[in-house]
């Protein structure tokens, strides 16, 4: 009897001599909250990596990968909490997270960059994140809205708009973007009439809306995610404001247009976008079969290449620790080497133990980093409401980098 108490206290602790332990890496996803339509796609993104890496051999000769999941709730103050527990209770060297940029830089900057903890985050787009200062160990699959914000401001004239009102988020997402798309926009030609922030989850947004509307906007551009979002827009159209709207990937969502309903129609918006690629085909047909769907909501291929990265940099370091996670990174993304496609992970494996190069080519992306942890080459849509369905129409190509 204490014989076997003994061997299942060793095994809950991980010391039977011969039984490899998994390798956790956190996930950090707005499972509740503003953005909460997000959660749950961002997660089976994530998981889809997980389990083709266990398939094939799992990571470091044979150990399980395991996903560890917490709600930032898309709240600064209980994103903080989630993470410090995913680095101080579950020790994860590596975050996949946060989706606002509101929760992932105070997670950066009093979490994972004093912990020496690498965070990917897949969704976080505010320029103030290229300048953070974290011992690069802060990067994203996802690119900044010094890019989007370029590109929204051009569409916004090719629409035929010289005037319009931006409402925006208050917070680093909400208020870089306005920021970037007022300078693409005057630079164009146009005016913006009002900028005008607003908090998350308000009962009434009718005093931003008064202001918003005043000096004969043609269009209201609504940087926002889904809860608040839903709400500005009834409020609006309930109360005569605007019926011509421009988005962000904020508000691409599935849930946005079945709550508005045919009021959306002709409705157009940007976001980061994965071009057809043999990469993006490859996981939307391993999505599909999972999922009996296709993946839908923004951020989704750039949820599964931060898991995919991560999971490479793990292997390519010889162990699970957040600096040499960190200092692997760009020696599996970017040129030179062998390409990586999703799913290729026996491949990935066999090459980095015969010591060759390789360069991982994502869902989202060719998921290349700069000095900064910023994607280098990112494609952003152009989408429309059409049908009652999302529809992205159009892209562009921003950025650059040597070699590619």
């Amino acid at each position: 009897m204490v014989v076997l108490s003994v061997a299942l206290l060793l095994l809950a602790a991980g010391a039977v001599p011969g039984l490899a332990q998994p390798v956790r890496i956190g996930a950090l996803f707005p499972m509740t909250g503003d953005l909460g339509a997000f959660g749950k796609p961002f997660y089976d993104s994530a998981m889809l990596a997980i389990s083709q890496i266990n398939a094939q051999g799992g990571v470091l000769g044979g150990r399980t990968l395991e996903l560890v999941l917490a709600d930032s709730q898309t709240n600064p103050v209980q994103g903080v909490a989630a993470a410090q527990r995913l680095v101080n209770v579950d020790r994860v060297p590596a975050i996949i997270g946060a989706a606002s940029s509101g929760v992932t830089i105070p997670v950066a900057t009093s979490v994972t960059i004093p912990s020496r903890v690498v965070q990917i985050s897949m969704a976080s787009t505010s320029p103030e994140i290229t300048t953070l200062n974290d011992d690069d160990f802060i990067f994203r699959t996802v690119a900044s809205d010094t890019m989007q914000g370029l590109v929204l401001g051009q569409l916004a004239k090719r629409l035929g708009y010289s005037r319009v009102a931006v409402m925006h988020v208050n917070n680093s997402y909400g208020l870089g973007l306005a920021q970037n798309f007022e300078t693409s926009f005057v630079a164009e030609g146009g005016t913006v009439t009002a900028r005008v922030p607003f908090d998350q989850e308000q009962v009434s947004y009718r005093g931003e809306l008064d202001r918003a509307a005043v000096g004969n906007p043609e269009a209201l551009v609504l940087i926002s995610y889904p809860e608040s979002g839903i709400t500005i827009l009834r409020q609006s159209l309930e109360g005569g404001y605007f019926d011509k709207f421009m988005f962000t990937e904020g508000m691409q969502a599935p849930e946005v247009v079945e709550a508005l309903g045919e009021a959306l129609e002709g409705a157009w918006g940007t976001g980061p976008y994965s071009a057809e690629t043999e990469a993006t085909e490859r996981f939307r047909t391993a999505y599909e079969a999972i999922h009996g769907t296709q993946p839908a909501t923004a951020f989704m291929y750039e949820t599964y290449d931060a898991a995919f990265v991560i999971a490479l940099a793990i292997e390519k370091a010889g162990e699970a620790t957040g600096p040499a996670i960190r200092d692997a990174i760009r020696q599996v993304t970017n040129p030179p080497g062998e390409i990586i496609l999703p799913g290729e992970w026996a491949k990935a494996v066999e090459l980095i133990r015969q010591g060759a190069d390789i360069q991982y080519v994502g869902a989202s992306s060719p998921v290349i980093f700069d000095e900064n942890g910023d994607i280098a080459v990112a494609t952003i849509g152009i989408w429309t409401v059409e049908g009652g369905e999302i529809k992205v129409v159009d892209h562009q190509v921003v950025g650059e980098f040597e070699g590619f």
